[in-house]
């Protein structure tokens, strides 16, 4: 099994996770699902990690299934554990920065939108091929693509395939911020350590709610966070009752 994805701490709270195929432009293959879900659930698991990336090694982030793969790999099941994708994002309670590098193309740019955001190099690029190589989605596309870049740009992209460059993708929102190459790594670092340096319940808080209010009304996502309000007040002795 090769070694495709690869695991480092970095300031004591950060996991970083490079997904490390460069040779195919870190194309998803079973080996690179199957360290990628190992590496997220030990940073899930490890109480001094407060936030993750994910980016790629050489001049790509992923450019999607190797498709020499698609007949002998097990990429639905990778572990034989019956878990995919999104059953692991499920449950990681942690931010998560994607770190584009390069090319995030169908299946990594899906890898991308299950980020919490993006942080790009100049060198970055997006595209959905799935109408052109005929392959259905499955890790979040048709949803995750529209909350992120909105509705247009995302039938834009997913009816035609095509690439839209880094500035664009700033633009349209799909990604909150762009900056050189060599600056990448570090901004993306120098973020998730002001993540790190935060109250740590209040994020696992904010965060749930934004997540959970992408699936509600506004009104409703509002009274969640109102009712939330109240039972913090209580809990600190704050809440005056009549």
């Amino acid at each position: 099994m090769e070694n495709a994805a690869l695991y480092e701490i970095h300031n004591s709270h950060t996991a970083l996770i490079t997904l490390n195929r460069p040779q195919r432009r870190n194309a998803i293959s079973q080996d690179l699902l199957f360290h990628l879900y190992n590496h997220l659930e030990t940073a899930a698991k490890d109480p001094a990690v407060r936030c993750a990336i994910i980016t790629g090694a050489g001049k790509s982030f992923c450019s999607g299934l190797d498709l020499d793969r698609l007949l002998s790999d097990n990429l639905m099941d990778p572990r034989g554990d019956g878990k995919d994708l999104s059953d692991i994002l499920s449950g990681f309670d942690k931010p998560l920065i994607g770190a584009v590098n390069g090319h995030a193309i169908t299946g990594g740019l899906e890898i991308a939108l299950n980020c919490d955001f993006l942080i790009a190099s100049e060198n970055a690029a997006f595209a959905d091929t799935h109408v052109k190589v005929g392959i259905h989605p499955g890790w979040g596309m048709s949803q995750l693509l529209k909350e992120a870049a909105g509705v247009r740009m995302a039938r834009r992209m997913s009816f035609t395939g095509e690439f839209i460059d880094a500035a664009t993708a700033l633009r349209c929102g799909l990604v909150c911020e762009v900056v050189p190459q060599e600056r990448l790594l570090p901004r993306a670092l120098e973020i998730a350590g002001k993540t790190a340096a935060v109250n740590q319940d209040m994020l696992k808080t904010v965060r749930g709610l934004i997540k959970k209010g992408a699936l509600l009304t506004v009104g409703e996502g509002m009274e969640m966070e109102r009712g939330g309000f109240r039972t913090f007040l209580k809990n600190a002795g704050m809440l005056k009752t009549s």
